[in-house]
């Protein structure tokens, strides 16, 4: 494969189906990027197999646990390989509106390639994360119905609400800490047990700020990941949440969510200020998923209809730029970074209900 296809790869391309964590990846120390950017690519690639709609849950499920062997290496066989990508091509590629998901779905050959070529070390991290984050998606698939079956099903419990939030986002702070530990030896100032630890809760947090934005949008296709845990106690179902009064009605739950999603953001903020102060693009690459995370809590927990998809929680791209260009100013700053984080959390706290 020339430098070319790599570099294609993982600049265009990824800059193309990643859209803000490309400015992450952008500023990440060079060690780092190949690995992170081709484990990305990857698992958009999966993520797609798995929510491409037009294509039945059976059969999306199947494309997957093979697309997932290919990246284990599992057939070693050259014709099952190409075979199987040109399914993906055909079945999957072509039913994308985007062409940058067209072109990953076609590109995934040069992709797997890359994998290969990466150091032993760095290839068995990002097996090991697509193999836990392949996991959240197939969980998705078995769990709820097909998109079009007009059901609705719901997690039970919120232990069940945390271990997914863990395969398909937690996974991602741990693999970005071993990451780390393995291209910037000496830099994070605690103990690995400790940062992969909090690493886990940082990834946690994002993802619960994705499923409460988007929880709308996803019990239309059937998804309720608020757990029955919660909803029964005040006479929810998951129907109710279609409902003109459902977010008043949920505010409970979402009150009860907000503070848990906080307490992870807590170690996420612990987990940056980890990081020391000269190691800048390290930091800035923590800090602005977490103030992009917690100004998103803060309009969801302002938001009276936030159960309603056509009201989202979504700060506008003005805003990720006011955050970027802040976070110059205060990345070295411990002081400053906790101010910050303190108004928001405070924000975000005062406009709990429950």
């Amino acid at each position: 494969m020339s430098d070319n296809t790599r570099a294609f790869l993982l600049g265009p391309l990824l800059k193309g189906v990643s859209r803000s964590f490309y400015l992450t990846m952008r500023i990440l120390p060079a060690g780092m990027r190949d690995p992170i950017g081709l484990a990305y690519l990857l698992a958009r690639a999966a993520d797609t197999i798995a929510d491409t709609s037009l294509v039945s849950p059976t059969r999306r499920l199947a494309l997957l646990m093979a697309f997932r062997d290919e990246i284990l290496g599992v057939s070693g066989d050259a014709s099952t390989r190409d075979s199987l990508l040109r399914q993906l091509a055909a079945e999957v590629g072509t039913q994308q509106i985007q062409s940058d998901e067209r072109t990953l779905l076609e590109s995934l050959g040069p992709a797997l390639d890359v994998l290969q070529q990466l150091g032993s070390p760095d290839r068995q991290a990002v097996r090991e994360i697509l193999t836990t984050l392949t996991s959240g998606m197939e969980f998705d698939l078995r769990t709820f119905p097909d998109e079009n079956a007009g059901e609705i099903v719901a997690l039970r419990e919120a232990e069940a609400l945390d271990r997914y939030t863990y395969l398909v986002a937690g996974c991602v702070g741990e693999f970005w800490t071993t990451m780390t530990y393995a291209h910037l030896p000496g830099t994070l100032r605690e103990l690995p047990e400790v940062m992969l630890a909090r690493g886990v809760r940082f990834g946690k947090a994002l993802q619960m700020t994705n499923v409460l934005r988007d929880c709308g949008k996803d019990l239309r296709i059937g998804r309720c990941y608020l757990p029955l845990e919660l909803l029964t106690p005040i006479g929810l179902t998951p129907q109710d949440l279609l409902g003109p009064d459902a977010s008043q009605r949920a505010r409970p739950v979402l009150d009860a969510l907000l503070r848990r999603t906080l307490d992870h953001y807590r170690e996420a903020l612990a987990y940056t200020l980890a990081i020391p102060r000269g190691a800048l693009r390290l930091r800035l690459a923590s800090l602005w998923p977490i103030f992009i995370g917690l100004e998103t809590l803060a309009l969801l927990a302002r938001n009276p209809a936030w159960l309603d998809p056509r009201q989202a929680s979504k700060i506008q791209r003005n805003d990720v730029y006011r955050i970027l260009a802040y976070s110059l100013t205060t990345v070295s700053w411990d002081s400053r970074i906790r101010n910050w984080a303190e108004r928001l959390f405070a924000e975000i706290e005062a406009s709990l209900r429950h």
